[in-house]
């Protein structure tokens, strides 16, 4: 406060032309300086503790990255080892902290054990993001069968609940937290053929994000679904044609690099959005915009 009060007197001499010019040139120092120390602080994670939960490639990958470069500790975990040992040991190369797990989000003792890792490693969890998921059977939905229907529901949805169901405890016990659900704008902002299943199970991460608002906001959990359009990651085709029609339906006429979607993410769990809860934010390059 006491230096918002300095910044607003000096302004007002500078603007009323009492100071000379080289004051003003440092004026304008001191400010560029403590506007860059303000944004650094809000996105700040040092001693912060995240979870990542399908952390092995694409946007739990990148993510992972950037939280770690902003501070945090990170435990990774994904089905895939060899990838998680990969990005853990980027970062520790850098300065960083990170450990695996390596587990299946369908199964509760997965999600168990991640935050029983992150509180004996780093000593508890603030910060969890929900990004396991799959495509599932791409059918149109009366060809579905019901086991095809359910993997894909606990793929995307029923593991993102088994995730909060551990996770949320454990904030609880640091005074609060801040989780992010990774859901689509499929089915959302839009539905495409084949892909009901798969629609329905990352819809409905919008409302988990909101129940769980409602349950423990103001116990200091903070909760979003962060809606991204198509992106760069291994579910994105790498048939030319398939990914032209992908970018075409993006108001910016191209898909997204983790890394951009990872940057939303970033600002969801960071200071910079403490007043964000219970939301569904789009990053889809104007998919939801021009439809």
């Amino acid at each position: 406060m006491c230096r918002l009060l300095f910044l607003s007197v000096l302004q007002s001499h500078q603007q009323s032309g009492r100071f000379h010019l080289g004051l003003s040139l440092n004026l304008s120092r001191f400010q560029q300086q403590y506007w860059e120390k303000t944004m650094s602080n809000l996105l700040d994670l040092k001693d912060k503790t995240a979870a990542v939960i399908g952390a092995s490639s694409g946007i739990g990958r990148a993510v992972s990255l950037l939280l770690a470069e902003h501070g945090a500790h990170v435990v990774l975990c994904a089905r895939r080892t060899d990838k998680l040992e990969e990005t853990a040991a980027l970062i520790r190369a850098h300065g960083g902290r990170a450990v695996t797990v390596a587990g299946d989000a369908v199964l509760p003792e997965t999600h168990e054990t991640v935050v029983r890792t992150a509180q004996q490693k780093f000593g508890g969890l603030d910060i969890a993001i929900n990004n396991a998921g799959t495509l599932g059977a791409y059918k149109p939905l009366a060809e579905l069968s019901p086991e095809e229907w359910r993997a894909t529901l606990d793929g995307n949805l029923t593991a993102a609940f088994l995730g909060a169901r551990s996770q949320i405890p454990a904030m609880l016990a640091r005074g609060g937290g801040a989780m992010v659900f990774t859901s689509s704008f499929v089915g959302t902002s839009c539905a495409l053929p084949n892909m009901g299943a798969y629609g329905c199970a990352k819809a409905a991460l919008s409302a988990l994000a909101k129940s769980i608002t409602a349950d423990y906001a103001a116990q200091g959990i903070r909760a979003n679904a962060l809606l991204p359009g198509g992106t760069d990651t291994e579910m994105m085709s790498a048939d030319p044609q398939q990914r032209a029609w992908a970018e075409g339906l993006h108001a910016v006429k191209r898909i997204a690099r983790p890394e951009e979607i990872a940057a939303a993410i970033l600002f969801l769990v960071s200071p910079m959005s403490s007043f964000t809860t219970g939301a569904a934010i789009s990053a889809d390059g104007g998919n939801s915009a021009v439809k």
